[in-house]
């Protein structure tokens, strides 16, 4: 049960995988949860348990529980974590990178939609980790034993990750995103009139309890992580909003679900809600003009844009920035000229 410090990171696995699962027999004694794990796992301490309680990643009977829920006779207790339970062998193949940096000690690279980040559940092949093991030799593994992965960003999320090519760098790398000490702005389009021009977004961030691909806000401080998004709008399109958005954490989808918790989904994030026309008209030609975006824009409309660091040999601040991909910038132009050809009713959403 070892803990991922490079786990805490937006836009992440998607997915719990089980790793350990047991029946409370007829004749067990009400006890502590984190007491009875420490008596079936081998090599687990008390503290790596609530850890992993305090994260989400302990459930019984398929709900997740805290470190002081009481066993009881017949429950069914499972760990989940957030990568396979197994080693993943990972074949090298030739897949293209677009390098933006690189030197001795680390490379940035502008990551395409639809490229998974690293082997897991359905994705064994195809990943940027296969394709770091074919361009590049004797990686660092991170404690997941993933090889340069200093942090992860969602499959239909595109932009800047930083890859560790020493251990030191990916040491260093990985307690400055630990610490809060990184840059990273992502830029989105999101649905419906953004109120505030600029603002905060806190809440503690755990998995759904009833869709565990979803990440959700918890009032209850005792449940999940502390997140806090900023965001600040770019333009105004009426029916939806490009906002830029900085982390102050980083948190497992912390984006897609504080934008959904305040009304305001990522435009086709289909995991929350924003493949749906949440916002416009009921005229068949404002139908038609969403699909045609859809069909331009066919995953969620979330671009990590920034990412900013000091670098682990030298100590120099860097800055990197890209360019917006190209899906998104032609629905920001069609947006665009719709709202200059249409008007457009002002909601307070």
């Amino acid at each position: 049960m070892n803990e991922d410090i490079t786990t805490d990171n937006d836009e992440l696995d998607e997915e719990l995988f089980e790793h350990h699962k047991f029946v409370a027999t007829k004749g067990q004694s009400i006890l502590r949860i984190d007491k009875y794990l420490m008596h079936l796992l081998e090599n687990a301490t008390r503290n790596k348990i609530q850890q992993a309680a305090t994260s989400g990643n302990i459930f019984v009977n398929d709900i997740p529980v805290k470190s002081n829920y009481k066993v009881k006779p017949f429950d069914v207790v499972t760990i989940m974590l957030s990568h396979p339970p197994f080693e993943n062998r990972v074949d090298p193949e030739d897949i293209p990178l677009d390098i933006v940096y690189e030197d001795d000690a680390l490379l940035l690279i502008n990551k395409p939609a639809g490229l998974v980040v690293h082997p897991g559940h359905g994705n064994y092949t195809g990943t940027l980790v296969n394709a770091l093991a074919f361009h590049f030799q004797n990686l660092p593994l991170n404690s997941s034993e993933r090889p340069g992965l200093v942090h992860r960003i969602d499959k239909d999320t595109t932009g800047l990750l930083v890859i560790a090519k020493t251990e030191q760098a990916m040491t260093h790398l990985a307690k400055q995103f630990e610490n809060k000490t990184s840059e990273r702005e992502y830029v989105a389009i999101v649905w419906g009139n953004v109120q505030k021009d600029e603002g905060t977004i806190e809440g503690n961030l755990a998995r759904h309890l009833k869709d565990r691909m979803q990440m959700a806000v918890f009032a209850d401080p005792e449940i999940g992580k502390p997140a806090i998004t900023h965001y600040k709008v770019l333009e105004r399109f009426g029916y939806i909003t490009v906002i830029s958005c900085k982390l102050e954490t980083g948190r497992t989808h912390q984006i897609r679900a504080h934008l959904k918790h305040i009304g305001h989904p990522l435009f086709n994030d289909e995991r929350y809600g924003g493949h749906l026309i949440l916002k416009g008209t009921t005229f068949t030609k404002y139908k038609q003009f969403i699909d045609n975006c859809f069909k331009i824009l066919p995953r969620q409309a979330l671009h990590a844009k920034t990412l900013g660091f000091e670098h682990p040999t030298t100590g120099e601040m860097m800055r990197f920035d890209t360019e917006l991909p190209s899906d998104m910038k032609e629905c920001i132009e069609k947006w665009r000229t719709y709202s200059n050809t249409n008007t457009l009713n002002e909601e307070e959403n």
